[in-house]
Order: structure tokens, then C-alpha cells, then sequence
């Protein structure tokens, strides 16, 4: 059984509370990584550390919450070799594994309900990722030293 790394800030600390629930249940290992309350944190302390533990092999693959889950989908993949989707239904978690073999995944705790959660994230997990035309496109993305241009 796969083991999962989970980081959140606190407005997304309900959803990964529901997700943390529902993944035990499923027999699933966790790695979790934090926070554990609703009081104000920054996202990037707690899912930075939940996609180092996806790259270091402490955990097989990750899902990260936040209020949108567009912030903490930019802090892990700022960790090479993160490959982390924002996800905000069925169709795009399964994408996200088929098309992109997202390793991690992001969710809004302020986007998405914990029932779509739980349907997306079990999507994500039994997907599978198809290779072919894609594999060529994710390894231009490993491969991509980036731009460290002006941040405003």
C-alpha cells in the first residue's frame, strides 16, 4: 500500500483532516507533515516539507491543501522533481495521473467540498499514468533549469 505525505496551512487544515480520515480507512500509510490546527501559518512550511518527503522517498506521493491549493501547488513544485497538480474535480485528478504522472497533488479547502475531495483524491490514486506522447513532455519539465526572473 502506497504511503502519503500530507501538508497544509490552516485554511486548508479541514479538508486535510477529512482526506487524513478517509486514506486511513482505505489502508493507506500517512506522512503528516502538519498543520495541525486552524491557526495561521504559511503554507510553505508545512507542503514543502510534504513534497521533499514524495522526492526523498519518505512517501510515494503527496496531496497538499490550502484555502485555493493554488499557492501550495507553487510551493511544491519549486522541490525538483514535483510534478503537482491542482485539482478541483474528478476529471482533472485523473488527468493530472494519466497525462502529467502528478506525484503530488493540490486541493482548496475554500474550493472544493470534503465529498468531492475524497471522489477526487480516490480518482487520483487509481490512476494511472499512460506514457507515450507524455513521457516526453514530463521529462522537458525535469529537464528545465527555469527563470528566475523579477517576482513582481
Amino acid at each position: 500500500m502506497k504511503k502519503i505525505a500530507l501538508g497544509t496551512d490552516h485554511a486548508g487544515y479541514r479538508l486535510k483532516e477529512a482526506i487524513k480520515e478517509f486514506l486511513l480507512k482505505e489502508g493507506y500509510e500517512l506522512v503528516d507533515l502538519g498543520t495541525f490546527s486552524e491557526e495561521a501559518v504559511d503554507y510553505t512550511d508545512y507542503v514543502i516539507p510534504a513534497a521533499e518527503a514524495v522526492v526523498t522517498g519518505q512517501a510515494d506521493c503527496g496531496v497538499v491543501f490550502g484555502g485555493s491549493g493554488n499557492g501550495e501547488a507553487m510551493a511544491a513544485n519549486k522541490v525538483k522533481g514535483i510534478r503537482c497538480a491542482l485539482c478541483w474535480n474528478e476529471k482533472s485528478a485523473v488527468l493530472a495521473k494519466e497525462h502529467n504522472n502528478a506525484n503530488v497533488i493540490a486541493l482548496g479547502g475554500r474550493m472544493v467540498s470534503e465529498e468531492e475531495a475524497i471522489k477526487l483524491v480516490a480518482a487520483w490514486l487509481g490512476a494511472n499514468f499512460e506514457n507515450g506522447r507524455h513521457l516526453k513532455r514530463i521529462q522537458k519539465l525535469a529537464d528545465y533549469e527555469g527563470y528566475a526572473g523579477p517576482l513582481v
